[in-house]
């Protein structure tokens, strides 16, 4: 897995760097020469490059750059934003070198003449923004947009400006760039959306700082997930197995109306490699469900109406012999179904996931899932989290990383943010980032898909991160491999079943 770094981490290790005798200067002079080195590969032969900065250290990156370009005859035209007597320490001294290699630093606004072949190196801000750009840097950030709509490609150095280096949401304006040389760690920012879309192709470059792990880093740790760290945690198959070798689970779901979810949820559990799947609804759904998937069995819940306190003796029955319980998708809410959950939940050591409806039934009531007696696994979307943390979607939204870790603490359980890049947070506050998916996913169905393989991994015996980083980037995977047949809009959720599958052959061991 590869580390995700706050911009206080990122400070801490700059500082560390200079305390082991690597000074700024070379540090700025690596970072500079990478990002040459990287908008040299996609300016035309004859192509110009234009060079904008700002007052701070990532403004000094994009003066080594510039001079780097012309030390290699490329025709460069450099701008500080503010004007370079405000230019301070190393960034000062990058200017004098800069004007020893005969560039003086100019208006680019007076050379409109920016397109096609052409680079636009943006060195703006860096890392430590916190607030919105406004006047000169706001105009010089409205320019690089314009000239990209003109067919320049866009550089940024280390993060596209305007963009928050910690939750990845962007000011106004922001630069939407081609690519981004991070340099050292990547950063959160770059790894979760909208950042992630923002940056282009990530790239990165080490330009001498220490590695995170020979560091005390402050505040919780981030990662993002990478193929093998899925690929490796799933379960080999045994030549001298069965079915019961490969666990069975109980899935609590479906209604009236809703039985497609519980369908859905136990076949990604079966595709996900459960040896059995057991749906337990009202009977009136129990025909319906078994109509969609011929593979699973039925457990009716013997009462009409929502699920209450009256069920609590049939569920612990059915869950005799289980490995997993999967409950949430479409059931049927009333006033004591949390109450009901919260019981078979604290009676009960098989690991859990709890999604959907089953979420929705502790709106308000967040302490009560506190209440488990065994493993854990929550898989809201924003709406849900908002409802548990009684925030708005839109406050979930710019904030996903605290949003999830809030959660994950709360509860002392495994927490899935699902959306574009899906979190997965730990009790302890450790939080991994998911790569893999589309917005062709963002279709009915797809989270109770998820819940499934998730659920079908617990019942084979893995943890419940171990299930969640599994399944979420496989499920992401499967999306992504399935997608190059549908297309974007015309992928349901079913098909994620198909995808699953070209998972599983891809990653055969």
């Amino acid at each position: 897995m590869k580390r995700a770094l706050t911009s206080e981490q990122i400070a801490r290790l700059e500082a560390a760097a200079e305390l082991s005798g690597t000074s700024v200067a070379l540090l700025m002079d690596n970072a500079g020469a990478a990002l040459a080195e990287e908008a040299e590969c996609w300016a035309a032969p004859a192509g110009h490059f234009a060079v904008i900065c700002g007052q701070g250290n990532n403004g000094g990156d994009g003066l080594v750059a510039a001079r780097k370009l012309a030390e290699w005859r490329r025709r460069v035209k450099v701008e500080v934003i503010g004007g370079v007597e405000k230019l301070k320490g190393e960034p000062r001294r990058k200017l004098l070198q800069l004007q020893a290699a005969g560039i003086s630093p100019v208006s680019i606004e007076a050379h409109p003449g920016v397109g096609r072949g052409d680079v636009v190196i943006d060195a703006v801000f860096g890392t430590g923004l916190n607030r919105p750009p406004q006047g000169a840097h706001a105009d010089a950030i409205a320019r690089i947009s314009e000239w990209r709509t003109a067919g320049a490609k866009v550089i940024s150095a280390d993060v596209p400006s305007g963009l928050h280096t910690d939750t990845g949401q962007a000011f106004a304006p922001c630069v939407q760039a081609d690519v981004t040389v991070s340099f050292g760690e990547l950063k959160l920012g770059q790894v979760l959306e909208p950042g992630a879309s923002l940056c282009g192709q990530l790239k990165q470059a080490q330009i001498g700082l220490p590695a995170p792990g020979a560091v005390q880093l402050p505040g919780p740790r981030a990662f993002v997930v990478e193929e093998s760290d899925a690929r490796d945690r799933v379960p080999i198959r045994s030549a001298d197995s069965h079915k019961g070798t490969y666990g069975h689970v109980l899935v609590i779901a479906g209604s009236f109306g809703k039985t497609g979810a519980a369908a859905l949820a136990g076949s990604a559990a079966l595709r996900a490699g459960a040896g059995l799947a057991s749906i337990a609804t009202r009977p009136e759904a129990i025909g319906h469900v078994l109509s969609h998937a011929p593979e699973l069995m039925g457990i009716p819940l013997s009462s009409e109406g929502p699920l209450g306190l009256h069920d609590l003796e049939p569920l612990q029955r059915a869950a005799e012999g289980k490995r997993a319980i999967v409950v949430g998708p479409g059931i049927p809410l009333g006033n004591s179904t949390a109450a009901l959950l919260a019981a078979l939940l604290s009676k009960t050591e098989i690991p859990s996931l709890v999604d959907a409806d089953g979420l929705n039934a502790f709106d308000g009531k967040l302490e009560m899932l506190r209440q488990a007696k065994g493993p854990l696994v929550l898989t809201p979307h924003p709406g849900e989290m908002a409802r548990l943390l009684g925030k708005s979607t839109a406050e979930v939204q710019r904030d996903r990383l605290s949003a999830v870790r809030a959660l994950a603490v709360g509860t002392n359980a495994v927490c899935v943010l699902k959306g574009a890049r899906t979190l997965i947070g730990r009790p302890d506050g450790t939080v991994y980032v998911n790569p893999t998916g589309n917005p062709g996913m963002a279709t009915a169905g797809a989270g109770d898909v998820l819940s499934g393989i998730c659920g079908g991994l617990l019942a084979q015996g893995l943890s419940p991160l171990d299930a969640a980083i599994c399944g979420v980037y496989a499920h992401g995977l499967a999306g992504d491999l399935i997608a190059r047949q549908t297309g974007l809009a015309g992928l349901i959720a079913s098909d994620l079943l198909l995808g699953l599958q070209e998972v599983w052959v891809r990653w055969r061991r």
